[in-house]
């Protein structure tokens, strides 16, 4: 190996690393226009109701980017650890470096980071993936690290939840994240649901919508946790240290927004039931007219022409189209019969 200046051709190269998940930058990218265009548009509408507008997209938006962007989320279970281990293998050659393991729905991520980053003549600076999803094959992915000459740290952590392993990592976390996923996508049904329901004059089946989004949250935290935790943690020594795992940002992500599914639906409940026009009037479906005819100080103050009455139009008031009828009652004459024509003496000749 000294030919190579201490480098090992094994493995072609550390991969070009984004600083987020690509597939979580695609989702906040696409609600984030989404909201722009949206906010583009607010201009457009008056008084108290671009308020209540705004409010109900961005809370909206916010909750349905975080349903589906949990769901590619890599942190649901995390762990770190620094620590002086062995580099590559049949090598004795040891590295001090920061080991990061990402344990998401659909696979696992590994990083590698050298302290320092340069390191033994080259840059140690890893990023592995390992996937376990639907058309996935996680046992060939952890033969091709094998065959690229993956560092020792990476390839300990990815045996770990090979199928054959026996720590049975494998089987835990594989079917926690394929229930987790799947209620999680029943989650973001019942959101498009609730947006549906919430523009029809249906309020509280959107507010049952909403509740059954949060539950659904909140029953993914459940599948996931209640899998990981059943059978104990496999132990992970990597040189002097050992890596341990906790709960992840998306976890304490999608706990926070179920949480806030739950207690706006139980808002949406209790308006409809104790004061149903100020909650038509939050969502803009009743009293449009009234909204625009009681205008407040900012908007003149002065009911528009066109908007009143005509009890309350004085110009209607003062013309006269024709004399009113007279109210005096009729009086029925007696039905007199045909009177016959008299007729004149005939004169004699």
């Amino acid at each position: 190996m000294s030919s190579f200046g201490h480098t090992f051709p094994f493995y072609a190269g550390p991969k070009p690393t984004f600083p987020m998940d690509t597939t979580s930058a695609v989702i906040i990218t696409v609600f984030l226009t989404v909201l722009v265009t949206f906010i583009g548009i607010l201009p457009g509408i008056r008084g108290k109701m671009r308020l209540f507008w705004l409010l109900r997209v961005v809370t909206s938006l916010f909750i349905g980017a975080t349903t589906l962007a949990v769901n590619f989320s890599g942190e649901w279970s995390v762990g770190r650890v620094n620590t002086n281990t062995t580099y590559k293998a049949f090598s004795p050659v040891r590295i001090n470096a920061d080991v990061g393991l990402q344990i998401g729905l659909r696979g696992i991520n590994i990083t590698l980071t050298g302290i320092p980053v340069q390191q033994l003549n080259e840059t140690i600076h890893y990023n592995e993936q390992f996937r376990w999803h639907f058309g996935q094959n996680y046992a060939e992915e952890y033969i091709e690290a094998l065959e690229k000459g993956v560092p020792d740290p990476v390839l300990y952590l990815a045996e770990k939840f090979t199928p054959n392993s026996p720590c049975g990592l494998y089987r835990q976390y594989r079917l926690a994240g394929h229930y987790a996923s799947a209620t999680l996508w029943v989650a973001f049904l019942c959101w498009l649901l609730s947006n549906v329901l919430f523009s029809m004059p249906v309020l509280i089946y959107g507010g049952y919508m909403l509740l059954a989004t949060g539950v659904f949250l909140i029953l993914s935290l459940i599948f996931f946790s209640t899998a990981t935790t059943l059978t104990p943690m496999c132990p992970l020594r990597l040189g002097s240290a050992s890596l341990h795992t906790q709960h992840g940002p998306a976890f304490w992500i999608s706990l926070a927004t179920g949480l806030l599914c739950i207690l706006l639906s139980l808002a949406v409940m209790v308006m409809h039931r104790i004061r149903p026009g100020r909650l038509k009037i939050f969502f803009n479906q009743s009293g449009v007219e009234e909204t625009e005819k009681i205008a407040g100080p900012e908007e003149g103050g002065l009911l528009s022409p066109r908007y009143r009455t005509s009890v309350e139009s004085p110009g209607d008031q003062d013309i006269t189209l024709s004399e009113p009828p007279s109210e005096e009652p009729l009086t029925e004459e007696p039905i007199r019969p045909p009177e016959e024509p008299q007729r004149e003496p005939e004169s004699s000749l």
